[in-house]
């Protein structure tokens, strides 16, 4: 079978791009052709180049992110190769990209640069637009895939798509030896994942400054660990590791905090196995919560399954679900206190991480990535049997 991935790829520097790489490689173990199609001079997918597109069986986009290249080149197609089978993964559910996919040099485009808050008005203005667009779009896809239950379930109903059109195929993650904890002091906790706003490094830095108030001689360090010059979709404001690492000095806890920043991909393992948990302090979006409901899961979150570490999560996106097997435990988002709390019982009983490292093992073992290949390969067999 021959399968055209649309999606961004490495060196851009987001999740969906790790995710699309390691999708690749697994997925060609199975058997499958997975091919990158041409682009055009412009850098847009090139959905007219009959020469490659003849000899297509199925193409798989990787949806989310705010970007609109991949559903665009999905509405060419189904124009261009109405018998073509068309599949996504939708990385965050409840709605495909979220904002207008105008291609470049379009309004969107121009917005980008505009000051706050105009961007985000002319999300919420067109946001009807988009939706329909969406909706249709889906619609028209043999099959969509979720990262997680909830996820399925809510894009199903925001998209209006009937029973059985989503799929769950949990995120893959790689396959690793398991290498126990390290020792019980000092107990080391990790942020890892991309550095920016929204991701509640805030609250963390302030719940273990209330960690140090009430337990001053724990042996304890934090590490702040992940990548500062992510493609956003969304954009940022100022310097804003700056900020948090004046934050971590005002409240005095710069002897917990170590920094390991643009962290080389060879040495994730290593990081994420050096330390005992996990913490992916997240806090959902107040200006996409306008928009729906964002039920994602996090590349990080894999990387500590993989790892066969637990996770302390907030609420935010699909944490609750990813958490509940026996790997961690989750707190009330933008919670500073909450967060402090849950860090202070592991500090007090540290062999609930012990616990959580078997639970994270046991559902890495689930998860790995040739695992996860052979039930894109199924579902994709499936789709392409039942059009012969």
């Amino acid at each position: 079978m021959r399968v055209a991935l649309l999606a961004p790829l490495p060196p851009l520097q987001n999740g969906i791009a790790d995710y699309a790489q390691a999708w690749m490689q697994a997925l060609g173990t199975t058997g499958i052709d997975v091919v990158v199609p041409p682009r055009t001079p412009a850098g847009a997918w090139d959905t007219a180049d009959a020469g490659f597109w003849g000899g297509i069986e199925l193409v798989h986009a990787e949806l989310g992110g705010g970007r609109g290249p991949e559903l665009i080149a999905l509405e060419q197609l189904r124009a261009a190769w109405p018998k073509l089978l068309m599949t996504a993964t939708v990385h965050d559910p409840e709605r495909l990209i979220w904002r207008s996919p105008v291609p470049d040099g379009g309004l969107a485009a121009r917005a980008a640069h505009w000051p706050r808050p105009l961007p985000q008005l002319l999300t919420l203005l067109q946001d009807r637009r988009t939706l329909a667009r969406e909706r249709a779009l889906a619609r028209r896809l043999d099959a969509l895939v979720a990262l997680t239950r909830i996820g399925g379930r809510c894009l199903a109903e925001r998209m209006q798509l009937p029973t059985g059109k989503v799929h769950f195929i949990a995120h893959g993650n790689r396959v690793l030896p398991s290498v126990p904890l390290p020792q019980s002091a000092p107990l080391r906790l990790l942020y890892f994942g991309f550095i920016y706003p929204g991701k509640g490094i805030e609250d963390l830095i302030d719940a273990l400054a209330q960690v140090r108030q009430r337990r001053p001689q724990a042996a304890l360090r934090l590490t702040l660990s992940g990548g500062t010059a992510p493609e956003l979709a969304f954009g940022s404001r100022g310097d804003y590791l700056s900020q948090l690492r004046e934050r971590v000095q005002r409240l005095g806890i710069g002897d917990w905090v170590e920094w390991r920043l643009d962290l080389p991909a060879e040495q994730i393992v290593d990081c994420v196995q050096a330390h005992h948990v996990m913490l992916l302090p997240y806090r959902d979006s107040k200006k996409l919560a306008l928009l729906g409901r964002m039920r994602a899961t996090s590349g990080a979150l894999s990387w500590a399954n993989a790892c066969g570490r637990g996770v302390i999560a907030s609420d935010a996106r699909a944490f609750a679900e990813e958490v509940s097997h026996g790997n961690g435990v989750v707190f009330e988002q933008g919670d500073s206190a909450a967060l402090a709390r849950r860090i202070i019982a592991l500090v007090d009983q540290p062999a609930q991480a012990t616990a959580w490292a078997e639970g994270a093992a046991s559902l890495g073992k689930r998860r790995q990535w040739p695992v996860v290949a052979e039930q894109f390969a199924a579902l994709f067999t499936s789709l392409v049997e039942g059009r012969q």
